[in-house]
């Protein structure tokens, strides 16, 4: 049931309202009730926030929930307790479950069991059946069941025609393909970035040109249809260029990249952790670069997570490990120390790529703190300093690549729909 709740002196910094002020949030009956200063109202739980910072919940577009099928390494509540631990209040799940969400029936079991959850939960459906590029999936009856995108996320469409089909009816539907850019043929049989640190320590590497010419694929698709495309979790410094191109031209294009890709290069797998294995592969210090100049000149709208889950046996070899990582809780601050604190964003662009515009991509509730919007708060401190312990963290799995890093940025208390969800111990 949602609280009624007071934050007071708060930085509150809400960049699609154009808010940045030092102030208080009213919060009544799940949505934002007022905001200015020196409020109160009697009955009602107050955090004293000074020195924090309130900004509208995270919307993360890119999540792995593993549920059903997969719970060994994470499940809805357990994902969505992740998520509130790291301010994201909404959250993208993506299909390749077990079952695949390729039917209403997995859809609607997803969406009734994330009812209650600590964050809301949108599903993304397969395009094709089973994510086999076989057969497009019924979008329509999906739609109905209430899925918010389409996506055979883990893998692409291999299919260009099928692709093709899936993107004009998912724009007739209203709903947003969600594209993981990959040939995999080039692909095939890497391990990490092909580059000087695979051929150095002997390891079959997957190319940029594997993202990149998958990339160029579905761009085309999207201009020559006139339909709109999201790119997933882009890596690399050509990818990036080929989306700015395309926008200059007018393609409905927008895209996404993920904390590990402006933060890490391949340098990390010379440990041979597999918890730095993911797909695409960390790029070199040129891709990360590129990656940051991408982010600060707006040809990449997002910042999503591609939190994926795996079990410490599964990543324990680094040469059979599964690609993939978690990132929901430490998402924030690695965008605060790499990005804020070196002067590429500000706090407030910041948001707007965490937040503000994940929400218009998708179409949802969210990235705002206007009054009567969706209560989705997270309350932080900027300037907090805190290593990232695996042990502590709140989802199943610890697979994290930032492991012992000292980051800055520290959620201290997550509001969804209204209640406290998450306060820091």
């Amino acid at each position: 049931m949602a609280e009624q709740l007071l934050i007071r002196g708060a930085r509150i910094v809400s960049p699609a309202d154009g808010i940045d002020l030092i102030g208080d949030l009213l919060v009544r009956d799940g949505v934002i009730a007022e905001i200015g200063e020196h409020l109160s109202a009697q009955g009602t739980r107050v955090i004293e926030a000074g020195g924090l910072t309130a900004a509208p919940g995270l919307v993360d577009m890119h999540v792995h929930l593993r549920d059903p099928g997969f719970t060994q390494k994470e499940d809805i509540q357990s994902g969505c307790r992740a998520a509130a631990a790291g301010g994201v209040t909404s959250l993208l799940a993506m299909p390749n479950t077990n079952p695949v969400t390729d039917t209403p029936e997995v859809a609607r079991d997803i969406l009734a069991r994330a009812e209650h959850a600590d964050a809301r939960v949108y599903v993304t459906a397969a395009i094709t059946t089973g994510l086999k590029s076989e057969v497009l999936t019924d979008m329509a009856a999906l739609k109905a069941a209430g899925v918010t995108a389409v996506s055979d996320d883990g893998r692409p469409v291999t299919d260009t025609r099928l692709m093709a089909e899936g993107m004009k009816q998912a724009a007739r539907l209203g709903l947003r393909v969600v594209s993981h850019c990959e040939d995999l043929y080039l692909a095939a049989g890497g391990l990490m970035n092909e580059g000087e640190i695979s051929q150095q320590l002997g390891v079959p590497g997957i190319p940029a040109a594997a993202e990149e010419c998958g990339t160029a694929r579905d761009i085309t698709l999207a201009e020559s249809y006139g339909v709109p495309i999201h790119i997933c979790h882009v890596s690399t410094a050509i990818a990036s260029a080929m989306i700015r191109d395309a926008k200059r031209r007018g393609v409905q294009v927008t895209a996404e990249t993920a904390p590990h890709y402006f933060s890490l290069t391949e340098q990390a797998l010379l440990s041979k952790n597999g918890d730095c294995r993911m797909n695409p592969p960390l790029r070199t210090e040129h891709d990360r670069l590129a990656i940051r100049e991408a982010l600060r000149d707006g040809t990449l709208d997002a910042i999503a997570t591609d939190h994926a889950p795996h079990t410490p046996a599964e990543k324990a070899d680094f040469f059979t490990a599964p690609n993939g990582s978690i990132g929901m809780e430490t998402s924030l601050a690695v965008g605060i120390t790499y990005l804020v604190n070196t002067g590429c964003l500000t706090l407030a662009q910041l948001i707007e790529k965490m937040s503000v515009i994940p929400a218009r991509i998708l179409g949802i509730p969210g990235g705002t703190l206007k009054r009567g919007a969706p209560a989705d708060i997270v309350l932080f401190s900027e300037s907090e300093r805190w290593t990232v312990d695996p042990a502590t963290l709140h989802g199943k799995s610890r697979n994290t690549p930032f492991a012992g890093l000292e980051l800055s940025g520290k959620v201290k208390y997550t509001v969804c729909r209204g209640s406290v969800v998450y306060q820091e111990a």
